[in-house]
């Protein structure tokens, strides 16, 4: 068997539209084109990567900044804290022991985004 790399992220959200506008209008990332699978749902990009949306969510997130989460890598945290409080985005920000800066949201369904600068 031979990985070749991640694929996609899946996320059950409760309301595909309430997701497209925090993670298209607020966060800028790009739509892709979905096929029809019969149920509601949304994929974008991210980098080279996909978030995939998945609709109708009925039970709660189980997601932690320290737990259940899926993370991007950025050039500048400080960016993104300035994007997110220009969108009043409320997040959590961290250094990890190696240096890493790392910047939590929640999304409208409670799951935890990171953003995470390498260590320079």
């Amino acid at each position: 068997m031979n990985i070749e790399q991640l694929d996609h992220v899946a996320i059950h959200v409760a309301d595909v539209k309430t997701s497209l506008e925090f993670y298209v209008d607020m966060l800028q990332l790009k739509v892709l084109p979905r096929p029809d699978f019969g149920f509601p749902g949304a994929w974008l990009a991210i980098g080279s990567h996909e978030l995939h949306l998945i609709g109708d969510r009925e039970k709660d997130a189980n997601s932690h900044h320290r737990g259940t989460h899926f993370a991007v890598r950025v050039s500048d945290v400080e960016e993104v804290v300035q994007r997110l409080e220009a969108c009043e985005i409320e997040y959590i920000r961290k250094l990890r022991p190696d240096g890493a800066k790392q910047i939590y949201v929640l999304d409208p369904d409670d799951h935890y985004m990171e953003f995470c600068q390498p260590p320079q």
